[in-house]
């Protein structure tokens, strides 16, 4: 068993220190950890509401509007099931050793881009190249 990483509370990873060493991972693994536990908890509040607001609204239009939210709300919760699995994927990643390289070119992702998008499995220049990709071939 890995012993844990002590990280202070305003630790931020720079790019003088080596790439993807104990305390990067383990700040990006808390990250990861702390989304995981928002997303997770906004969706038990989400189901906890719907079931509050369960009701009969005799108004046509209110009733309409009504559902058109709770349809907004679950679209939401569903791209947020989807990010869940994305954010398991990278703590796999970090678990594995991977975490923080380019699925496309093995190059180190920037630390920038970790920290905006810690599921990130592209650098920047590889994330390009294939939505540009992408972009041809959606428009033939």
């Amino acid at each position: 068993m890995k012993a844990e990483t002590f990280l202070e509370d305003d630790y931020r990873p720079a790019e003088d220190e080596p790439f993807m060493n104990d305390r990067q991972t383990e700040y990006f693994r808390r990250k990861l950890l702390a989304w995981k536990e928002e997303i997770l908890s906004d969706s038990r509040d989400t189901i906890e509401g719907m079931k509050d607001s369960t009701r009969n609204i005799p108004d046509i239009a209110d009733r309409a509007s009504e559902e058109t939210d709770r349809a907004l709300e679950l679209r939401t919760r569903d791209r947020q099931r989807k990010l869940v699995a994305k954010i398991d994927s990278a703590l796999r990643r970090i678990d594995e050793g991977e975490y923080g390289y380019c699925e496309v070119t093995g190059e180190p992702i920037s630390l920038k881009r970790l920290d905006a998008r810690p599921i990130a499995t592209m650098s920047l220049e590889a994330q390009e190249r294939h939505e540009r990709r992408e972009k041809v071939h959606r428009d033939d």
